[in-house]
């Protein structure tokens, strides 16, 4: 009777803990599109551009649109400030320029923490451009997490390259 008792009690246990587990989205949101927009129009440089155009200068004109981070951290190191000063600097030569940052994470850990992580490292990057002058108001963020991996390997250097900050350019 006592071994019918545990057992019972113990399916209960399963049964009420397995409806408490968090349930992952369905799908992430799908990714910035960097399609050429037709219509030309005055980005604030003086010029005439398609955000094509204006995407296309902005990836030849700063130090780069990606800022690596190191395992499991989301400061920005002395290599990142140089890159985010570049970007900051296009920036305010564009103020009409919206840009969106998105948050990347290496294959290992949870989806859900890495998801946390990769949000953290957008934010790091936004607050830093924000600090430089760039209106928070221009920058939107995003995390993928783990699931837009650059490097499709499973060793350092591949993880290195998908721990990142992109800047894509909107308009």
């Amino acid at each position: 009777m006592a071994r019918i008792t545990t057992s019972l009690l113990m399916a209960t246990a399963l049964v009420a803990t397995a409806g408490c587990t968090k349930k992952p989205p369905k799908e992430l949101p799908p990714a910035p599109t960097e399609q050429p927009v037709e219509q030309p129009g005055n980005y604030g440089n003086g010029e005439n551009q398609t955000m094509s155009g204006l995407a296309e200068q902005f990836r030849r004109e700063v130090t780069s649109d990606t800022i690596h981070f190191a395992l499991d951290e989301y400061d920005i190191d002395p290599e990142a400030r140089a890159v985010l000063d570049s970007q900051a600097t296009w920036l305010a030569a564009h103020p009409a320029v919206r840009i969106t940052i998105e948050g990347h994470c290496d294959e290992r850990g949870t989806r859900e923490y890495n998801l946390a992580l990769g949000d953290r490292r957008a934010n790091a990057a936004k607050n830093y451009l924000a600090a430089r002058g760039v209106s928070s108001d221009r920058i939107t963020t995003i995390s993928y997490g783990k699931e837009r991996p650059l490097a499709l390997g499973s060793d350092e250097a591949s993880w290195a390259q998908n721990r990142r900050a992109v800047t894509i350019v909107l308009n």
